[in-house]
Formats: structure tokens, C-alpha cells, sequence
């Protein structure tokens, strides 16, 4: 009897501490997920504190589209931080993408791999992990993503870790969802403010390299662009060149030029129209596959330039991990490359006009200068003009050089015979 009376005990013990370990984590998570908005924050603590509260060899945390079509890998313990984003799976797809589907947590205690379900990726080390549990996080009744606890060795989970998790699973997934509302708040505040620079500097009287390299470095930080670049046409060429990049790289700014159709941006051109690639190593298309690999590019937007709807160049964001590019973001950027556009015309219409200018200052110099050496020498027009001429060509010097040398010499001339009379 006294033995039982101990035993019982000793399970009212276990239990308490067990409770109160887990008002602990729920606190924790609670104070730490309330003190900040940032998305990447709340998602590395929380994988901190599944691991510690399951002593898991390994954790990773999806988190579901936009478009809610796949799960994307976006926090991790132990596999490399370089395969953060770049990891997705569609929903139904695998263990993960099934639990997200189902909104059911799955518990594997050894051999998670022999699972039908399961599904073997060559970047994750998920084949070498016996014990699995999957658990989706939910917020307002819909999955918003899963997380997945893995143990090297087989494991048989108690009911109150399994109940501690999904636990944590939903009190997280209010906290992921305020963070992903104050992110979409942050990057249309940013978006806003982009396009109004954007046209603040197409209004000024900058040079038009240095409008086209602001638009590129404000656009690059609105988009999350590893790399942004406008191209511009050579209309008699027919090819596409670089002419602003915010890359620092010497190889990528010197990539060769595209024709019309060619390649990516050369399509977008001949289209009219935005084209997506989601992975431009691995596009068929895409002719620089090589630079795109080390320089760490992955998922391209190329917009055209239109003015009038006419494609006179376009603007490429690129991407350093797998992104499905929204309408949005597709709608941002055609308005920023035809604002590019803008510039362009009006810095072409300001040189033009310059150029107008400056002949017609030439011309008046020429018939000045024409008119006196007529008088002076006692030749006609033409005689004059031809005289002109020939010394334009012996000395490699322009029209405008030679018509203010005659006029300054023939000036200086007539005062000397004016002081000798």
C-alpha cells in the first residue's frame, strides 16, 4: 500500500514538473515572440526552443507559400543555412507537404524513412534521422506551416512532449502570421516609397547614368534583388548592353550583349511582356548559366522598358533563392521601368534639344565668319565657305574652331589698320 501511495507520488511529482516545464517554454515562446514583429527572429526562436525542449538532433520549420500551393523551408537547426528558402515541397508532397494537407501530426519512432510518405532530398541529411514527428501550425483554423522534430536514433515520444508540441505548433502560428502581415505592411510601405524616389529622380536634372544607377540601387532594396540591372537597345545594333547594375561584380557587369529574342531579357524585349524563370541555372533558355551560378542567382524577373509600346530596354531582378514573383511585384516593377523609360526619352529630348542649339550657334559663327573673310578678301560665298572648309580638314579642328579663329583674327586685324589710319 505504501509502495503505491509512494509510486502515486511520484507520478503527481512527474507530472507537476512536467506542467510546469511546460508553462515555462509556453511562456518563454510567449514573451519572446511578442517582443519583436521580424518574421526571421520569430522563426529562429522558435527552432531553438523545439530543439531544446525535445533534445532534437535536428528541426525545420515551413511555412506556406502565398500562393499556398508548397511549403518552403524558411528556419532550421543543423542543416546548412544556405538551403534556407531554397527547400519546397507541394502540398500532398512527402511526409511534410502530407501533414500540412491533412492538418495532422505524424509520429515516427524509428526508420522514418522506410514511411511511404517520406521523400529524399540530396541537400537534407533527412535519410540519416530514425525517429520523425511532424506537426502542422496552424493559426485561425488554417495551416500556415509545419514543423519537423528528427532524432538520429529511435525514439519513443511521450504523450506530453507530443502535447507540448503541437501546442507550441499553435500557439506560434498567430505569432508567424502577425510577423508575415507586418512584413507584407513593411514591403508595401517600401514599394510606395520606391516609386516615389523613382519619380523624384526621373523629375531632376541628374545625368542619366546616375538616374539609372538610383533606380536600380532603390530598386534592387525594394525587390530583395541579389541582383538588378537595366539593359538598354541598341536600336542600329539590335542588341541589348548593360548600363547600371548595383552588383559589385566585374563579371557580371561585363556579360556580353544580348540580340533582340535572345536569351531572357532578350524575349522580354521582342515580347513586350514580363517573363518569369525560377531558376535561371537550370533554364534551357537563360545563357549565362555559369555567371548565374557563382554569383548565387536563382529566380529572375525580367521586365521590359515601354515607352509608347515600344521596348527600348529592361530591367532584370534577380534573386539568391527560389521565389515565385507576385502580381504585385510583377505590377511594382513594370511601373518602375517605365518610369526608366521616361527618363531616358527626356534626357534623349534634352540632348537633342542641346544639340539643336548648338548647331544653330555653329551656323551663325560660320555665316559671321563667312561674311567677313567675303569682305576682307573680296571672295564670294562659296570661295569662302570652301576656304573654311579645307582648313576644317587640314587641321582636324570643327567648323565652330575655325569660323571663332577667322572671326577673332579678322577682329584683330581690322583694329591694327584702324590704329595705322
Amino acid at each position: 500500500m505504501e509502495s503505491r501511495r509512494r509510486l502515486s507520488v511520484q507520478q503527481l511529482e512527474q507530472a507537476v514538473r512536467e506542467k510546469t516545464r511546460e508553462v515555462d517554454v509556453l511562456h518563454r515562446i510567449s514573451e519572446s515572440i511578442s517582443s519583436t514583429l521580424d518574421l526571421e527572429a520569430v522563426l529562429k526562436h522558435i527552432v531553438e526552443v523545439v530543439v531544446e525542449v525535445t533534445k532534437a538532433d535536428a528541426c525545420l520549420l515551413y511555412l506556406l507559400s502565398d500562393s499556398r500551393e508548397e511549403l518552403i523551408l524558411r528556419a532550421s537547426k543543423n542543416p546548412h543555412p544556405k538551403l534556407i528558402g531554397r527547400i519546397t515541397i507541394g502540398l500532398g508532397e512527402g511526409i511534410t507537404g502530407w501533414v500540412a494537407r491533412e492538418r495532422t501530426r505524424v509520429v515516427i519512432p524509428s526508420n522514418a524513412n522506410d514511411d511511404p510518405r517520406f521523400k529524399f532530398f540530396h541537400n537534407l541529411p533527412e535519410d540519416r534521422y530514425q525517429a520523425f514527428v511532424s506537426v502542422p501550425i496552424m493559426a485561425k483554423k488554417e495551416v500556415v506551416g509545419v514543423i519537423n522534430v528528427q532524432h538520429k536514433r529511435s525514439r519513443r515520444y511521450r504523450p506530453d512532449e507530443l502535447a507540448l508540441l503541437t501546442t507550441i505548433a499553435n500557439q506560434v502560428g498567430g505569432a508567424i502570421e502577425n510577423a508575415r502581415l507586418y512584413a507584407e505592411m513593411k514591403r508595401k510601405a517600401l514599394q510606395v516609397d520606391t516609386l516615389s524616389q523613382v519619380s523624384e529622380t526621373v523629375a531632376s536634372n541628374r545625368l542619366l547614368e546616375d538616374v539609372l544607377q538610383l533606380i536600380v540601387t532603390m530598386t534592387a532594396q525594394m525587390m530583395n534583388s541579389k541582383i538588378c540591372s537595366i539593359m538598354l537597345l541598341d536600336q542600329q545594333a539590335g542588341e541589348l548592353r548593360i548600363v547600371a547594375t548595383q552588383s559589385l561584380s566585374e563579371q557580371y557587369r561585363r556579360k556580353p550583349s544580348l540580340k533582340i529574342g535572345q536569351s531572357i531579357s532578350g524575349r522580354a524585349v521582342l515580347e513586350r511582356r514580363p517573363i518569369i524563370v525560377s531558376d535561371v541555372t537550370r533554364e534551357r533558355d537563360y545563357m549565362f548559366p555559369e555567371i548565374a551560378r557563382k554569383e548565387g542567382l536563382c529566380s529572375l524577373l525580367s521586365v521590359p522598358m515601354l515607352l509608347r509600346d515600344r521596348a527600348i530596354g529592361v530591367i532584370n531582378s534577380y534573386t539568391s533563392v527560389p521565389h515565385a514573383f507576385t502580381s504585385e511585384e510583377i505590377k511594382v516593377l513594370q511601373a518602375v521601368a517605365n518610369q526608366a523609360a521616361i527618363a531616358i526619352e527626356n534626357t534623349k529630348l534634352v540632348e537633342k534639344s542641346f544639340e539643336m542649339q548648338e548647331a544653330l550657334e555653329v551656323r551663325k559663327l560660320v555665316e559671321r565668319a563667312k561674311g567677313s573673310l567675303m569682305q576682307t578678301k573680296g571672295i564670294s560665298e562659296e570661295e569662302a565657305f570652301r576656304l573654311m572648309q579645307r582648313q576644317s580638314m587640314d587641321s582636324r579642328k570643327s567648323m565652330r574652331e575655325i569660323a571663332e579663329a577667322v572671326i577673332l583674327t579678322l577682329g584683330i586685324e581690322k583694329q591694327a589698320d584702324l590704329k595705322k589710319s
